[in-house]
């Protein structure tokens, strides 16, 4: 049990709900409010089902693709740093540059936002260390899913509470962090992408 609650909480703070509720309300803002809610817990659902998949079979995955887990943590970081720099510099139709009322799909919110690529390394990490406890790492991450889908699923309310000023405010401050995180991302990708190629050479 000990184990289960180690790996949902470590999970839960690689997912960061709390970090990711200002994206999400930027990406949800101009979408109908009763639609909201339907949209969000519908791209819960395929990062969850994305996680699961990366979770038994993530690291076969990869290496049927021939894709190296630092590219995973390098493309991550390039959709994080464009998403970033639309919520700086928003354009009318929002970070997607989706027409008005349209829904974002899969990308950014299901992948990255959820289903990141270190939450997506940190799977792969816990079944190559211990196959032997798939149904532990299976319920740890349904607990960090369902605690981070609780608190996404207030981004509406939060939406309610900010306004659009204060949405707008926390949404160009959130895009400087996230190009920290977005420059972070990359530079580990590219560091452990170094180091492989030396252990190689």
């Amino acid at each position: 049990m000990q184990d289960i609650w180690a790996a949902a909480i470590m999970l839960l703070l690689i997912m960061d709900p709390l970090g990711n509720l200002p994206i999400f309300m930027s990406v949800l803002k101009h979408i109908e409010p009763k639609r909201r809610k339907v949209v969000v817990i519908r791209e819960l659902l395929i990062a969850l089902t994305i996680l699961f998949i990366f979770l038994f079979i993530g690291q076969g995955l990869l290496e049927f693709l021939q894709v190296e887990q630092e590219t995973v943590s390098i493309a991550g970081g390039i959709i994080l740093f464009v998403i970033a720099i639309k919520m700086i510099f928003p354009s009318s139709g929002g970070i997607m540059n989706l027409p008005d009322g349209e829904e974002p799909l899969i990308v950014p919110l299901a992948v990255p936002m959820i289903a990141g690529p270190s939450t997506m390394a940190a799977l792969i990490l816990l079944a190559n260390q211990s196959p032997d406890k798939m149904l532990h790492w299976s319920i740890a991450l349904s607990i960090a899913w369902v605690i981070s889908a609780s608190i996404l699923l207030l981004s509406n309310k939060v939406h309610k509470l900010l306004g659009e000023k204060g949405l707008r405010a926390i949404e160009r401050l959130m895009g400087m962090i996230l190009i920290m995180i977005a420059i972070q991302m990359l530079l580990n990708g590219i560091s452990a992408y170094v180091k492989h190629i030396g252990t190689i050479i």
